[in-house]
């Protein structure tokens, strides 16, 4: 697909970008990118909460009640309340700027998160709990797919936009490595309570701190160019949308059903500190094909990259419930994750080919959303599955969510062709040309 190689240039924010013919850059010239690190960092503190905080959850409520299934359920609420607010949180913030979502947002999400420990501790009623769940799980700041909206501002053009892909992909699984590990020290080691004060810590902190980069932050109103017509259209709309949110689902369902079954096997065997270690080897899978699917210069469209990648996991995801050793649970984790990061990294990336500009944070919001309550509805079902059936029988969950994803993707793939208008049209200038990613 390379085509002659014309040179370099700069965008309006004074990046030097390779030219859309040129070999594909990789991740050293992508952290080259001025004023990168300035919420790269402050993004990685401020993303904990979507990797500690359902597990945080289910630790603390299991230990004050006793139940999985009541710890499941808690942390299900927080998890659907996250995905019904995130893409008005990303609606909100491509029409008002970041800034304005978060510095209100992170203050909810610190003040309810105390609360709901307090409450917990307290032995609250479970309505209780739901009521402080609610605020906790709707004020997530989304850090993710706003971090992935200021590489869309830094990048126009560039092909190392399906590099910055994969390293948020591989960013978010790295978070997804030290979070639980995180939350199963805190919460086993000083305090059941210490995992859900941390992440609330991490997020006020983090989140402040990147609401601060004014620089980097999309500019409301404008679309990719400085002259281009802002198309202003709801992400929901846009019938590819919907079947990556049928995707990211799945996905969830994966993350929900692996934390609480994983959780649940370990201390079964007498074993409890092995959960993070177990659910660490899962995300670290996860994380090494993140970092090998960003290097690769990828000859496969997209959308049937999707296709396989998928197939695979949920292959891999249905061989979990017949896990019975530490060593064979570990290995098919593995492999799970190995599959997880292509399926992630490929949807966020359809994301730049699907939806207009001024629609893409709502855009990555649904999806971040969409695996949150994949992610919610798989606690509470494998919660109740390892209450009242056997040992293992949440791991029923991830293939479930995959199997019926799989089989969704398959009869709508044709919707997640790109839009053959392209993107948006700058008066007086053209047509934009798309850039190689394949």
């Amino acid at each position: 697909m390379a085509s002659t190689v014309t040179p370099s240039k700069k965008s309006p924010e004074g990046e030097r970008h390779t030219a859309p013919g040129s070999a594909r850059p990789g991740y050293g010239q992508l952290l080259r990118t001025r004023g990168a690190w300035t919420f790269l960092l402050p993004g990685f503190a401020a993303r904990q909460p979507f990797a500690m905080l359902t597990l945080s959850i289910v630790l603390l409520v299991q230990h004050t009640s006793g139940s999985y299934g009541v710890a499941g359920a808690v942390a299900a609420v927080t998890g659907v309340a996250m995905a019904v607010f995130a893409p008005y949180s990303g609606r909100l913030a491509d029409r008002y700027g970041q800034r304005t979502v978060l510095l209100p947002g992170v203050l909810v999400h610190a003040a309810s998160g105390l609360t709901l420990t307090a409450l917990a501790l307290a032995d609250a009623p479970l309505w209780a709990l739901f009521v402080a769940a609610v605020p906790t799980g709707a004020s997530v700041p989304q850090v993710g797919p706003m971090v992935r909206a200021r590489w869309g501002v830094k990048l126009k053009d560039s092909p190392l936009m399906t590099t910055a892909a994969a390293f948020e992909s591989v960013t978010d699984e790295l978070t997804f490595v030290l979070g639980p590990l995180v939350a199963t020290a805190l919460c086993t080691a000083v305090d059941p309570a210490a995992g859900l004060v941390t992440e609330a810590a991490l997020t006020l902190v983090g989140g402040l701190l990147f609401a601060a980069q004014k620089s980097t932050q999309p500019v409301v109103g404008r679309a990719d160019g400085d002259h281009a017509r802002v198309e202003h259209v709801s992400a929901l709309r846009i019938p590819g949308v919907r079947v990556l949110i049928v995707v990211f689902l799945g996905i969830g369902s994966v993350f929900g059903g692996m934390q609480v079954s994983l959780a649940a096997f370990t201390e079964s065997i007498g074993e409890p500190g092995l959960n993070g270690v177990l659910y660490g080897v899962f995300a670290a899978g996860n994380m090494l094909s993140g970092l090998a699917c960003g290097a690769i210069a990828w000859k496969v469209a997209p959308q049937r990259r999707l296709l396989v990648g998928y197939a695979a996991l949920a292959l891999t995801a249905s061989g979990l419930w017949a896990a019975h050793s530490v060593l064979v649970l570990a290995g098919l984790g593995l492999l799970v994750g190995m599959c997880i990061a292509p399926a992630l990294i490929t949807g966020y990336t359809l994301v730049e080919s699907l939806v207009p500009a001024g629609a893409r944070t709502e855009a990555f919001t649904w999806l971040t959303g969409a695996v949150a309550l994949g992610q919610a509805a798989a606690v509470t079902v494998s919660g109740q599955l390892e209450d009242r059936l056997w040992d293992g029988a949440g791991f029923l969950v991830p293939m479930g969510g995959t199997v019926l994803a799989l089989a969704v993707l398959l009869a709508l793939r044709s919707r997640l062709a790109t839009r053959p208008q392209g993107r948006t049209v700058a008066r007086g200038v053209g047509h934009r040309e798309h850039a190689a990613v394949d």
